[in-house]
């Protein structure tokens, strides 16, 4: 007997959207099916905005429209985000959200740490900030079943990694 999927709550669906936002803005492609079904989503956990009936409704061949009409939804719900424009500030706040994902758990440790390594770290210049975080890239993207460590005690330090991180984040920039 197939188990039904627990309905998305008002503040899940915002949180979806404000992701998938901020996925964008630092330059991560999202599928205009992606957008669609966040919009749907959204719209089941009763988020009200002009725009998200139309988002949510379009059908394949309107999926070019999707993009505009997730930008539009953001802009009515008041969840925008852009990032900072100069290059390397751009990319530390990258970092940073990158990092708030690995330490909440919404994203993989293996995942999250392999973007830093190889959308960030490398563009900054590999900084001594970004080395646990780069090293527990390389452990866990290298790892192989003969190694003492087990991959969920390497999943472990890169959150740890994480959390040490962006405990470090400079005043001015944890408001961003």
């Amino acid at each position: 007997m197939p188990t039904e999927k627990t309905p998305m709550t008002r503040d899940d669906a915002l949180k979806q959207l404000r992701h998938i936002g901020q996925e964008r803005a630092f330059g991560r492609r999202v599928g205009s099916d992606r957008l669609i079904q966040a919009g749907l989503d959204a719209l089941i956990a009763e988020v009200e905005s002009p725009s998200l009936a139309m988002l949510a409704g379009l059908l394949r061949s309107e999926e070019p429209e999707a993009p505009a009409l997730f930008d539009q939804v953001l802009e009515e719900l008041g969840l925008s985000f852009d990032p900072p424009a100069a290059p390397r500030a751009a990319k530390w706040a990258m970092a940073y959200w990158i990092a708030g994902q690995i330490a909440d758990g919404t994203l993989d440790p293996a995942t999250g740490t392999h973007l830093i390594w190889a959308d960030v770290a490398y563009d900054l210049g590999y900084p001594k900030e970004l080395q646990s975080l780069v090293s527990c890239a390389l452990n866990l993207d290298e790892w192989e079943e003969n190694w003492r460590a087990s991959v969920e005690e390497l999943d472990q330090e890169a959150v740890e990694a994480a959390k040490q991180f962006l405990s470090k984040r400079p005043a001015a920039e944890a408001g961003s």
